[in-house]
């Protein structure tokens, strides 16, 4: 009897130090990898957490083979549309195509991408940012594991090492981008309290002072002028154009963080912008978070050099459907430069003469 208490306790204390080298090394890996998962929230919507969480399950904390030779941290199978290298691994069948990755960062934000450009993800980015649980079994539902504890382990994760403070943070970092990553948070008093910012918050703020309104045909130097969007003109963060709320969303900036910032879906916000399915913009461009007006706030518009009716629409805030139907134009109307475009009906227009 002895001899087995023995062989239990020596059972035992082996694997009490494996299961602590290995939370040895998960915490090793939380710690290299947490900066990117939070600039990966910001940037694309996917919450920080679930990202780690999937990171430490899918490449065993940095240990798996296909992370080792092709710094693939999420099991990413080639698929039809990868161009890149490739390697071949054992998985749900025999030899199958995974992708390799020249740095651990181009994984994590592959892997962002793959979530938020299919339609069966799209879901997900309607959840709360926070609600790991919710994001974890939407994951599941959605087809990305075929495990059937998949969620109760992510979850877990999760819980065990205190990931959810990376989605505060990540939170915290939209509203102030030079919060520390070691900031204490504070807690939300109310569920139904939201930490991103509203488009109500930011337009109270905006309304405080007249010069946060940003108004379109006012003067400015020729350099401006000449400057596509006017940005040495427009304030930082949320102002109005037309009474509508608009920011300027820099290049390289992903159009569903703004939507997951402002709380509204990204169909919305394309419709609001009257874009097609896009995400990262490739130019600096005025965003609008809620829908332009069928007026404008002036009678016309001015036509300058290169300008498109889409570019018109977004200076002035007023609907492109509405500036076809003044104007008696359709989309593929070229405006001449020096010429003016309707920004409400010729004949209200027209009846204010004075006005500019």
């Amino acid at each position: 009897m002895s001899k087995m208490k023995l062989i239990v306790t020596i059972v035992g204390l082996i694997l009490f130090f494996q299961l602590n080298a290995q939370n040895s090394k998960t915490v090793a890996y939380i710690d290299q990898y947490k900066e990117i998962a939070i600039n990966e929230m910001i940037r694309s919507g996917v919450p920080a957490a679930i990202t780690l969480a999937q990171a430490v399950l899918e490449s065993q904390s940095g240990e798996s083979d296909l992370v080792k030779r092709s710094n693939n941290h999420f099991g990413i199978k080639c698929k039809p549309e990868w161009t890149g290298a490739r390697t071949f691994h054992d998985d749900d069948a025999k030899g199958e195509c995974f992708r390799v990755y020249d740095h651990p960062e181009a994984s994590f934000k592959d892997h962002s991408d793959f979530l938020r450009t299919r339609a069966h993800y799209q879901f997900l980015f309607l959840l709360s940012p926070t609600d790991s649980e919710a994001w974890a079994k939407g994951l599941k539902k959605a087809g990305y594991a075929t495990a059937p504890t998949y969620p109760q382990k992510l979850i877990k994760i999760i819980k065990d090492y205190q990931l959810d403070q990376y989605n505060t943070i990540a939170l915290a970092r939209i509203k102030n981008p030079v919060a520390p990553i070691n900031e204490i948070i504070p807690t939300i008093s109310s569920p139904a309290e939201k930490i991103s910012v509203t488009i109500q918050e930011k337009e109270a703020d905006a309304e405080t002072t007249e010069s946060e309104t940003y108004i379109p045909n006012s003067k400015k130097n020729d350099e401006q002028q000449n400057n596509k969007y006017g940005h040495l003109n427009y304030p930082e963060g949320l102002f109005t154009i037309n009474n509508t709320g608009v920011l300027l969303a820099k290049s390289g900036t992903s159009l569903l963080a703004i939507a997951n910032q402002y709380n509204i879906s990204l169909s919305k916000l394309l419709s609001y912008n009257e874009m097609n399915e896009v995400d990262i913009l490739k130019e600096d461009q005025l965003i609008y978070v809620e829908r332009k007006q069928k007026k404008g706030a002036q009678d016309f518009h001015i036509v300058k050099k290169g300008e498109t009716l889409n570019e018109i629409s977004q200076l002035t805030g007023v609907r492109l459907e509405s500036i076809l139907l003044y104007n008696k134009w359709n989309k593929s109307t070229l405006p001449t430069p020096g010429s003016k475009v309707y920004l409400k009906s010729p004949t209200e227009a027209k009846s204010n003469p004075n006005k500019k």
